[in-house]
């Protein structure tokens, strides 16, 4: 039999044994406790965590920081809470309705370092951009190059272009909506797509499946329902030297590979840092 959630912390306390209590309540709801605790202190107080700690850990625990942790240990997404999550270079605005990037995801904008040591993609396509997150991060690696973000959500394609807005990155970027590449015709010396890949079976976190969107992160009974899409339309897309970069979960490289081989592209298998197998790289 469990007993109730544990009692978040009490305003009135200093901020360093605020975050030690809090720390010890999101035990039972986060993997990463302290993380979480200080990225809500910071919140909070209105400053960076970097500051946070650096400054203001003998500072009195402002009133509001207890209404966050209740909404932590409710299973919110520390990123909806504060809004915003770093990403590669940049941060990024995020919110209900949009998938809220992950650091392994940065193994696709490796992958298109890797490829394009020597020079700069000129054109680049995000496929399911959720809030901008790839492209931008793309553009600011590259900033002579322009790009095209597409998704299906209008809420995601609102927090994109708001992202761009605030990075400075408007002139360059332009998104629209759309089903994948359907009705694109252009060449990319860069493709970049995270789509939904969960199967509908699987059992998620109670925070990736209460908040985030079902449409971003499930993909039919196998996962594989939007890579069979998109693997019919990447040869037409891939410019002469260019790449795709596709994320896909820990078990699916050689299901995916397949479906990519199979309309004549040449796959090569890239991993995150915890060594699980994250991107496919593709190319004619």
């Amino acid at each position: 039999m469990t007993g109730p959630p544990p009692t978040p912390p009490a305003s009135g306390r200093g901020v360093r044994a605020a975050l030690t209590a809090a720390a010890r309540s999101l035990a039972t709801a986060s993997d990463t406790p302290r993380l979480d605790a200080e990225l809500l202190m910071a919140q909070a107080l209105g400053v960076a965590r970097e500051q946070m700690l650096l400054r203001h850990l003998d500072d009195p625990a402002p009133a509001t920081f207890a209404a966050l942790i209740e909404r932590r240990l409710a299973h919110e997404p520390v990123a909806y809470i504060t809004g915003r999550r770093a990403f590669w270079t940049i941060e990024l605005w995020v919110g209900p309705g949009v998938l809220i990037p992950r650091p392994d995801s940065e193994t696709l904008i490796e992958a298109a370092v890797a490829h394009f040591a020597d020079r700069a993609p000129t054109t680049i396509l995000d496929l399911g951009t959720g809030p901008g997150t790839l492209l931008l991060a793309a553009l600011a690696e590259w900033p002579e190059a322009p790009g095209l973000g597409v998704d299906a959500s209008d809420a995601a394609l609102g927090y994109a272009r708001a992202n761009a807005d605030r990075l400075g990155l408007a002139g360059r970027a332009e998104f629209v909506g759309g089903d994948w590449a359907a009705g694109i015709d252009q060449r990319f010396d860069l493709i970049l797509c995270n789509p939904p890949y969960v199967a509908t079976s699987d059992d998620l976190p109670a925070e990736v499946r209460d908040h985030e969107p079902a449409a971003a992160l499930f993909a039919g009974a196998d996962g594989l329902d939007d890579y069979r899409i998109i693997a019919t339309q990447l040869p037409r897309l891939i410019a002469p030297g260019g790449m795709a970069a596709i994320e896909i979960g820990a078990r699916q490289a050689d299901a995916v590979a397949a479906l990519l081989t199979a309309q004549g592209l040449t796959v090569a298998l890239r991993h995150d840092l915890a060594g699980r197998a994250r991107c496919l790289v593709a190319r004619p």
